[in-house]
Parts: structure tokens; C-alpha cells; sequence
């Protein structure tokens, strides 16, 4: 979605050299001439930045700034002024601009203007995102609330285990899952039920990072210790003191730093990088992976003698496609989201688009859910998102909808096979349920084993293709 940048200025030239410049960049732009016109196009449309002369017909600039941050104070307001002193500056800085800049259209002015701009609007972006999590957790926590979100028994035990280890807040944890299952979020939610909540969370992915790289950035380095370390840093172990580390992607740390990382886990002590002194510490860590750390071991990329340190209190987030309902429950929950985020008043999934979201297994999880979600409404100009708002993976090869009701299957439609391939996913999953119940007499406990789900899930599925009988 377009950022939204409103000029008020009362020369119209300033306003079209502007507009020009900033919708050429990508920009919706608004225009006022006035203090009175500024303040009501502000109100009425939020825009991301606004870009505000002091000297106004109507109104002086400062007590329009005033207003506009009464009235909106999310949005950024950059204080334009030809007449600019450092005493206006100030007094605009602490009336809540976020910049103060000389009006001029010269090239290298616009280019400032622009920078200045952008890193407003990035920084707004980064803003809403901290506050909605912010926020998100602190409700949970205060309402005694699910802290991720989930009402499938699965989720129901794992909120009870977050609540558990958020209460030892020492306990090294190590959350297991796959892609997109949200263990990034779980970490956040067991940071923020614990008693460390006011302190540091800091996170880095090991993947990726070479063993010097991941060395320095954990442990710090001391001056000296190698050709770039001009000066001493501190590592995020010991910026995070008092506070949780998460480790993420634990599975790809280099060998060499692995050994490190096991003292810091036995000792709550480190060397920086090129260091003499242990340097103590009290963080809890937190690693993730999508990997299996056994077969890790067993191949000789993983210590052993770390793996069992990692495991005092595993965590494992189910998958997305063994959670049910809360598929829908989920897709609701990111409509709302992205309703702030892309200004829109989306009521959330038809049936239609409802049946296909239960019905597709989710390779990716929560994580494709949101993205999903997020390119459905971008393309929907409606109030409710329909089933051409998805994308062709989660529609059937003919580009028709995949149903959750697959009485439709390949008996019905000529020349074609049950083997066929390119049969509808519902109808896959359907026939391959019914085999499984047919192959157990019907026992439903290991015909979910079979299927390598949990029974509640396999409830939920018998019941949606009406195989009870």
C-alpha cells in the first residue's frame, strides 16, 4: 500500500513541486493551502507524514503542529519554514515534529526532504508493529489470556507449558517446530509472562552468519583482537543481561561456537573475542529450529553434549494443519490486524474462502496464513474477501475453489480415475481418511496415528467430510 504524505503550504508552487517529486516516488499526496484545510484533510485521511509550513494565512505553523499531534499523534509531521531559526526548530522538536527542514526546491534539498521522508514513514511502520505486539502481549498477560493464540486443544497445552516456564525464568528452553509454526512468538510470549518482561529481548538468527561473525556478535570483541576490532564491543549475551536471548535457527551454529555457547549455559560466564576476563552473566536463552538436533548429532554438525543441555524443557509448536479451526480463528485475527495497517474495513472470509482455508494443508503455516491474508486483502475491494482473492495454491488445478464438501470426487466426472493425478487436495485428504478408518475397523485413536495427526484433529476432519457413518 501506498504511504500517504500531506502537504500543507500555502504556495502553490512549493505544493506542485512536491507532489510531483513524492507521487513519481511512489506516494499518495495529499494538498492543503490552509491551516484549517491541513488539519481536516489530516483528520479525515491519517496520513503517514506531514510536511507543514510555519507560515500559514490562517494559522501559525507551531499551534497547527499542535493540533494535528492532539488530534493525530501517530502520524509524523516534518516542519517546512523559509524563515527557519534554531529557536523555531526547538520549539517545533518539542512540540512533537518529528524534523525541521528549510523549504527550498532545489534538487539536493528534495533529496534530504525525501530521505528525511522515507525513514519517517519506516520508522511509523516500525512503531505500529512494536506497539500492536506490545500491547498484544501486555493484555495477554495482565487478562490472564492465552498468550499465542489458539483455541485447538494442542494450543490449549501449549499455552498451559508457556505459562509453566514463564514462571522459571533461568530454565534454558528449546522450541522445535516447523516454519511459520510461530516459535519466534512463543519466545516473545514466555519473555514477557516472565519476570524479566522489563528487561532486553534480544534475538539472532545463527543461520547464515559465519563462525567469526556469530563469535563477535554473541560474545563481543576486545579491541585489538582482529584487523577491524578498532574499538571494544559488547556482545548481545551481555547487552541482553538481565534480560532473554533467542537464538534462533540453533541448528545451523557454526561447530566452533558451539563449545562457547555450552560454558555460557554451565557457567553464566564468556570471553569476549580476544578477551582474558570472564565477563558473568544472567540471561535466560532461548533457542529455536525447524531442524531435527538428533539427526544433527548423529551426523556430527551438533554436539551432543550441547543437544542434551538445549533440552531441559523442549517446546513443540504443532502445525498449522493439525490446529482445526483455528485456521479461521487466525485469519480473523490477521484481517483485523492489516485493517490498521492498510486502512481498510474488511469484515473477513465468505464461507466459500472459509471452506478452501480449512481445507489446504498450509506448507507454511501461520506465517503463509498472514501472507495469504495480507495479499487477499490488498486485492479485495470489498468488505469481504472471496474466494478470487486467494492465490492458485490454494485453489484447485482447474482454477475453480476447492471445497471443503468433495462429494464431487473422480466417480462423478467421466474419463477420469481416483489415481489420477491433479485430483482437488479436499479429495486426496478424503479418500485418504476413509482408507485409514478402513484399515483400523474403524478406530479412530490409531487411524490418526496412521495419519500422523492427533485424534481431536482427525474429529475435526471426519466431521467436515461427513465420514461419521
Amino acid at each position: 500500500m501506498k504511504p500517504t504524505l500531506a502537504i500543507i503550504d500555502d504556495e502553490t508552487l512549493i505544493r506542485q513541486v512536491l507532489r510531483h517529486h513524492f507521487e513519481r516516488r511512489g506516494y499518495r499526496v495529499l494538498e492543503a493551502s490552509t491551516a484549517s484545510q491541513g488539519i481536516q484533510i489530516v483528520q479525515e485521511e491519517d496520513p503517514d507524514v506531514v510536511l507543514l509550513d510555519l507560515k500559514l494565512p490562517d494559522l501559525d505553523g507551531l499551534s497547527t503542529l499542535n493540533r494535528i499531534k492532539t488530534s493525530q499523534p501517530d502520524t509524523a509531521v516534518i516542519v517546512l519554514t523559509a524563515y527557519g531559526t534554531y529557536e523555531k526548530a526547538v520549539e517545533a522538536v518539542k512540540g512533537g515534529a518529528e524534523d525541521f527542514l528549510i523549504k527550498e526546491p532545489a534538487e539536493g534539498n528534495l533529496a534530504a526532504m525525501e530521505l528525511r521522508v522515507s525513514k519517517a514513514v519506516d520508522g511509523l511502520r516500525k512503531d505500529r508493529i512494536r506497539s500492536y505486539y506490545s500491547q498484544h502481549f501486555r493484555r495477554r498477560a495482565t487478562d490472564k489470556e492465552p498468550a499465542i493464540p489458539g483455541e485447538h486443544p494442542s494450543m490449549v497445552a501449549l499455552n498451559g507449558l508457556v505459562d509453566l516456564v514463564a514462571q522459571n525464568p533461568s530454565t534454558t528452553l528449546l522450541i522445535t517446530g516447523e516454519s511459520g509454526t510461530g516459535k519466534e512468538l512463543a519466545a516473545k510470549a514466555i519473555h514477557q509472562k516472565s519476570s524479566r518482561r522489563d528487561k532486553s529481548f534480544v534475538e539472532i538468527n545463527c543461520a547464515g552468519l559465519s563462525e567469526n561473525l556469530l563469535d563477535s556478535e554473541l560474545f563481543g570483541h576486545e579491541r585489538g583482537s582482529f584487523t577491524d576490532a578498532k574499538s571494544m564491543k559488547r556482545g548481545l549475551l551481555e547487552v541482553a543481561h538481565s534480560g532473554t536471548v533467542l537464538l534462533d535457527e540453533i541448528g545451523d551454529m557454526p561447530l566452533g561456537v558451539q563449545p562457547k555457547l555450552l560454558r555460557v549455559l554451565e557457567t553464566r560466564t564468556f570471553r569476549r573475542v580476544g578477551g582474558i576476563r570472564d565477563i558473568s552473566v544472567d540471561v535466560r536463552i532461548i533457542t529455536a529450529t525447524n531442524k531435527d538436533l538428533k539427526k544433527l548429532v548423529e551426523s556430527g554438525s551438533f554436539r551432543e553434549d550441547l543437544y542434551y543441555r538445549l533440552k531441559v524443557m523442549p517446546v513443540a509448536m504443532p502445525p498449522l494443519r493439525e490446529r482445526g479451526r483455528d485456521v479461521l480463528m487466525l485469519a480473523q485475527l490477521f484481517v483485523q490486524e492489516f485493517n490498521t495497517f492498510l486502512k481498510k474495513r474488511i469484515r473477513g472470509f465468505s464461507e466459500e474462502a472459509q471452506e478452501i482455508l480449512l481445507v489446504y494443508p498450509w506448507p507454511g503455516n501461520v506465517r503463509e496464513l498472514k501472507n495469504v491474508t495480507e495479499r487477499a486483502m490488498i486485492l479485495c475491494r470489498s468488505d469481504m474477501i472471496l474466494p478470487e482473492h486467494l492465490p492458485a495454491d490454494l485453489l484447485g488445478v482447474t482454477g475453480k475453489p476447492v471445497r471443503d464438501t468433495t462429494e464431487e470426487t473422480a466417480s462423478h466426472r467421466p474419463g477420469r480415475k481416483e489415481t489420477d493425478p491433479f485430483l482437488p487436495l479436499a479429495a486426496l485428504e478424503k479418500n485418504h481418511i476413509r482408507e485409514a478408518l478402513e484399515a483400523t475397523e474403524g478406530n479412530r485413536t490409531q487411524a490418526a496415528k496412521l495419519l500422523g495427526i492427533s485424534r481431536s484433529t482427525l474429529q475435526d476432519k471426519i466431521k467436515r467430510y461427513r465420514l461419521q457413518k
